[in-house]
């Protein structure tokens, strides 16, 4: 293979759906809320509840429980991150 057909092959590579970056950098900015301040996203939930649950302020996590989100944030911001990395 000749080294012009390389460098072809290398530059039609197709990027990334603009949808599916789109969802990405949607779930990019929920990871990082989650991260940074993990009672917004309880606190836009708990109206979610009220159908259900007696009293959804008794439901919010203890600080173990924000902790435990926080790590989740993190580990779902390395993924979205990768893939990101992966579509452009």
């Amino acid at each position: 293979m000749s080294h012009d057909a390389v460098v072809q092959a290398a530059t039609d590579s197709d990027s990334g759906s603009p949808v599916l970056v789109l969802v990405l950098c949607l779930f990019l900015v929920m990871g990082a809320i989650q991260v940074v301040r993990p009672q917004l996203l309880w606190k836009a939930n708990a109206r979610l509840q009220k159908g259900w649950v007696k009293n959804p302020q008794a439901t919010e996590p203890t600080s173990k429980g924000y902790a435990m989100n926080r790590a989740v944030g993190v580990v779902v911001l390395g993924l979205v991150i990768w893939m990101l990395i992966q579509q452009l």
